[in-house]
């Protein structure tokens, strides 16, 4: 009787099973949800005068425009007040701010997240702005790139850094000027959670994108959602 056949040992290197450790790491850090809300949408290829109206708001708004943006400002304070959304998802003022970076080095005061954040909080919308979370490392402009070009979450994820490990208390909430499909917001929010596990951490975007819808029934359009990790990317809802 012939002895079975032994098949040979695959031996692993340390640094390909530190690689290999190092994306098992990645892979349960992403697997997180991140409730958000929103204010106002807007669908890039759509037609008619709300469509143009809210591709006029967007421009103002990554254009850091002094005279709208603190207008947009308000009118989330004023949604706060009365949206059961934002009052659940953003409190009562109490919450602290942090602007994503945007796709370059970060620069501070410069980005349109950081000037919507400091707008909100000069309004009373939260106790102050928080510069945690900063940009080392460039990434490709999500809005000039092609569908299959923009950038992933784990490389989001690995051009972040949290900068001050101690966080002010209490809730802490991701600000942004567009939100698409979530793949900044989400990476930002795992790579806040690894140094800081505990933090009751949510997401406010002033613009969400509704795909390639042809109209647009309103441009201001309160919304409470999520984004969560499923299939090796990111999904919205709505």
């Amino acid at each position: 009787m012939s002895s079975p056949t032994r098949r040979p040992v695959t031996m692993i290197s340390r640094s390909e099973l530190a690689a290999f450790e190092a994306r098992t790491q990645l892979s349960a850090e992403l697997r997180c949800s991140l409730p958000f809300a929103s204010c106002y949408a807007y669908a890039p290829r759509a037609t008619g005068l709300l469509a143009s109206a809210a591709r006029l708001l967007c421009r103002r708004v990554k254009a850091c425009d002094p005279l709208w943006l603190p207008r947009y400002a308000r009118c989330v304070v004023e949604l706060m007040a009365s949206e059961p959304a934002f009052v659940r998802l953003l409190g009562r003022g109490d919450a602290w701010l942090i602007p994503v970076p945007g796709s370059t080095r970060t620069t501070p005061m410069y980005w349109a997240a950081w000037q919507l954040a400091t707008a909100l909080q000069a309004l009373g919308a939260a106790r102050g702005v928080w510069p945690g979370l900063v940009r080392e490392f460039p990434v490709r402009k999500s809005a000039t790139a092609l569908l299959g070009e923009r950038p992933t979450v784990p490389q989001h994820y690995g051009s972040l850094a949290v900068i001050e490990a101690r966080a002010p208390p209490g809730r802490l909430i991701l600000v942004d000027d567009v939100i698409t499909r979530g793949r900044t917001l989400l990476a930002a929010a795992a790579r806040l959670r690894r140094s800081l596990p505990h933090a009751d951490i949510r997401a406010f975007a002033l613009v969400r994108t509704l795909g390639f819808l042809d109209r647009i029934d309103r441009v201001l359009a309160p919304c409470e959602g999520v984004v969560y990790w499923a299939g090796g990317d990111v999904r919205r809802e709505p």
